[in-house]
């Protein structure tokens, strides 16, 4: 039997799935998991991507033994690791342009909060626990943490999180907007892929300009006007889409409508 790997890719009707089957991110989980959420980038063929860690633990960050025998016998390259793999895979987790939905099943802190932050929706066990972490040994953060807390939460609250690094539950997480929902210890893959099944049959040319609105208006790049201008130009795109046209003609006719993602 062939040993089950760090990170796995998979494809099933239109859902691409990666899963972290280790939560702690040694040099060979970071490389894996970066291939497979590369090739979950790449697919022409995905309409969603569900990315999940194991049933007790989506990601805790960095292996630290692996750190401490860095420091010890390379310190110049204890942190290289940032640029080399993590900054990687949230740039290859930000290029996903359909749906992203991230599965956590238990833990989820340090730059594996920053990894989930990355996705769209994010569906919870209620046992899971959530914590920035990263000053708590002596570290700002990475992974594009500090980045997506100030646009979910504003500067106050992601200073609070950053600085007191305290743990907090799935229903604080929730309260604070960071998760989507909260569900069952026993139920929350499930649920997950259900939430991608969903959007995989779902209007994918919209979800995609959707994503580009929101991210938009979210980095606080354009002004209002040129806002204005992208929302008319991408609605002159799916105008002419079939499942616009389609779903139209469904909502007159009292039915429901099929989107093909075309």
């Amino acid at each position: 039997m062939s040993e089950e790997k760090a990170a796995e890719f998979s494809e099933v009707d239109g859902v691409a799935t990666v899963r972290l089957n280790r939560p702690a991110l040694t040099r060979q989980v970071k490389e894996e998991l970066l291939a497979a959420v590369g090739r979950a980038s790449e697919s022409t063929t995905a309409r969603a991507v569900l990315f999940l860690g194991s049933d007790k633990a989506f990601c805790v960050g960095q292996d630290l033994a692996e750190h401490a025998r860095i420091q010890e016998e390379a310190p110049e390259q204890a942190l290289t690791t940032v640029r080399e793999h993590y900054n990687k895979i949230v740039l290859a987790l930000e290029s996903i342009q359909v749906p992203v939905v991230v599965g956590i099943g238990g833990a989820c802190v340090g730059a594996g909060l920053g990894l989930a932050l990355a996705g769209d929706v994010r569906v919870a066990a209620r046992r899971a626990k959530f914590g920035t972490a990263f000053t708590g040994i002596g570290l700002a953060s990475d992974s594009g943490l500090a980045y997506r807390l100030v646009r979910s939460l504003g500067q106050a609250r992601a200073m609070e999180l950053m600085l007191l690094a305290t743990v907090f539950g799935a229903d604080r997480a929730l309260e604070l907007g960071l998760v989507t929902e909260v569900v069952a210890d026993e139920g929350w893959e499930a649920r997950a892929r259900e939430v991608a099944a969903q959007l995989a049959s779902g209007p994918t040319a919209a979800f995609v300009a959707a994503k580009s609105e929101v991210r938009s208006a979210a980095e606080g790049g354009l002004d209002l006007p040129e806002l204005l201008e992208e929302e008319a130009e991408l609605q002159n795109q799916l105008g002419g889409t079939a499942d616009h046209v389609g779903a139209v003609k469904a909502f007159l006719n009292k039915q429901k409508p099929t989107f093909t993602g075309q």
